[in-house]
């Protein structure tokens, strides 16, 4: 976060600096992948020195609810108004009610509204039902242009949160014309008794110093890697804490709501985002398990460990703290730029 991002090509684990082909990496996005670029050794001994995220001047945004499980919990902590004592009676209740009916269902489509109908009746409609089923999907901006962190970095959570959790996640990563160019892994902080309380609280708790964590490479699509492999992605993801506390959670994009394609396609709509965006796809993952006191779910410790990985796209670690602990976010756009003119980089 203090240093200026380098815009890296991967090819046969060999690692390139691609700054004077394109000094950016929106650039190189916006202008196609090409090859090129000053050798800087393997991948191992580059991971060894410390990433920056692999992003730069792309907005970062995000899709929530995507998954039925994830509907359920958002539902849950809405009811539940941010309290987690109360979660698991109401988890009980409203699994009751929906059984396995949001999983099977197409959003948009007329079985979606017929289930809207009937939850309706039963007094058991949500807001967060609407973006799971609906027509429109939930898509929100997840923190500013180069405020996010890399591997092995700090991850933030707020210091007064006291329910709260990580959220493994594929990220596509997507050029001006809102088609993807590459796809990488993310951790998409989730406080749950700030959201819980009013969706409106959403922007708090979601965008927080430290608080999104992308990497650790991208992984650009080509012959071997394709939207398909993003769709039969299997992301994996271990919690480790001080205390000896160990979590393990698994997601795939197989079960997810909504394709990919249309997830892009609803960010392009009506905007447009000259620099590409970065676009977190939502999770699976939902920890329900108790952590300290029956009945109290999980939240996050400082010093717990978070690992994330997926086959064809790497492994993503971070480090909890606080947020107000975290190292500040200093390094801007102009900063950037000022740097890039430094070295000589910026075209005439």
């Amino acid at each position: 976060m203090g240093e200026g991002p380098v815009p890296i090509l991967i090819r046969d684990g060999r690692v390139f600096d691609m700054a004077r082909v394109a000094p950016t990496v929106s650039a190189l996005i916006a202008s196609g992948i090409r090859s090129g670029g000053e050798p800087l050794g393997t991948i191992e001994v580059l991971a060894e020195a410390g990433l920056l995220p692999p992003i730069d001047l792309q907005c970062v945004k995000a899709c929530g609810v995507t998954f039925a499980v994830s509907a359920l919990e958002r539902v849950i902590e809405e009811r539940a108004r941010g309290d987690h004592v109360a979660a698991a009676g109401i988890r009980s209740r409203i699994e009751a009610v929906l059984g396995g009916s949001v999983r099977s269902t197409v959003p948009g489509s007329p079985g979606a509204d017929a289930l809207k109908q009937t939850l309706i009746d039963e007094g058991m409609w949500s807001q967060y039902l609407e973006v799971a089923i609906g027509p429109d999907a939930e898509v929100f901006t997840k923190c500013p242009v180069l405020s996010a962190v890399g591997q092995d970095a700090e991850i933030g959570v707020r210091s007064d949160s006291g329910w709260n959790n990580p959220e493994p996640e594929v990220v596509l990563i997507a050029g001006p014309d809102g088609k993807a160019a590459g796809a990488t892994l993310g951790n998409d902080v989730n406080l749950r008794d700030f959201e819980g309380r009013s969706a409106l609280l959403l922007g708090k708790a979601k965008d927080n110093n430290a608080s999104c964590s992308i990497g650790p490479f991208i992984r650009l699509f080509d012959d071997g890697f394709t939207m398909d492999d993003v769709r039969a992605a299997d992301v994996a993801m271990t919690i480790e804490g001080e205390d000896g506390y160990v979590l393990e959670g698994h997601s795939t994009m197989r079960e997810i709501s909504r394709d990919p394609e249309d997830l892009l396609r609803q960010t392009m709509s009506e905007h447009q985002y000259p620099d590409g965006f970065a676009l977190f796809c939502g999770t699976l993952f939902a920890p329900t398990q108790d952590r300290n006191e029956p009945g109290r779910g999980f939240t996050h410790k400082p010093g717990d460990v978070v690992t994330i990985s997926s086959a064809r796209l790497g492994t993503l670690v971070n480090r909890v703290t606080t947020s107000a602990q975290a190292p500040a976010w200093t390094f801007g756009i102009g900063d950037l730029f000022s740097n890039l003119a430094r070295r000589g980089l910026l075209p005439a």
